[in-house]
């Protein structure tokens, strides 16, 4: 079954992204929250060694649920069979799918627990997906998840409000969207479009072994 998710208008309102998750802050959007500066402007999230053979492009949001289910049922084998032998060099682009509000609030969450919690952040709202959506409470969920990432209530709350964070995101997306993205998960190796949709380890061997060679 071909795994597609909405695209998204090119002029979606990002700075009203945060509106959810934002009930109950106090701290001023103006504050820059914990979030470092290579974080905010980091064109994409990577794992592996960059000098490998082969490179492969994730775009992916966190609020898909065939994201989830690729990160919890091939991701892991992927992981041990490429990125961690130096294989491949792995690269995870941020998209926004509905609800595009929650999934911009996860992101800037994850990006605010730092480099080497980004990728725990996003797989524990990859995991936590049933349960969000069950209950709706998107800032419950995302602060909890903040707090096991090490991150202080006052420091979640500025995360999510910081607008150059925000800005920074809104690119990316737009940037990802004129580049004809429109559907998550998309997979390139070395610049070559899989087949949309969710895909296997056996489809990523196919892509990625004869390169190896």
């Amino acid at each position: 079954m071909l795994a597609t998710a909405r695209r998204l208008a090119p002029a979606f309102a990002l700075t009203l992204a945060i509106a959810l998750t934002a009930a109950g802050c106090h701290k001023s959007v103006s504050d820059s929250g914990p979030v470092a500066t290579d974080m905010i402007h980091a064109p994409e999230m990577t794992l592996g060694n960059p000098n490998a053979k082969v490179t492969v492009v994730e775009y992916a949001s966190d609020t898909c649920s065939h994201c989830a289910r690729f990160d919890a049922q091939v991701f892991p084998a992927f992981k041990a069979k490429y990125i961690d032998t130096g294989k491949v060099y792995y690269k995870f682009r941020e998209f926004l799918t509905p609800p595009e509000s929650v999934a911009a609030a996860g992101f800037l969450l994850a990006r605010c627990a730092g480099r080497d919690k980004y990728f725990g952040v996003v797989e524990a709202i990859f995991h936590g997906q049933p349960e969000l959506f069950a209950t709706g409470d998107a800032h419950g969920f995302l602060l909890r998840i903040a707090q096991s990432a090490g991150l202080t209530e006052a420091q979640f709350n500025a995360c999510e409000q910081n607008q150059a964070a925000l800005d920074a995101l809104q690119k990316r997306v737009q940037t990802a969207i004129d580049n004809h993205i429109d559907s998550t998960p998309s997979f390139f190796v070395d610049n070559v479009a899989l087949p949309p949709g969710e895909i296997s380890l056996a489809d990523l061997d196919k892509a990625i072994q004869p390169k190896l060679h």
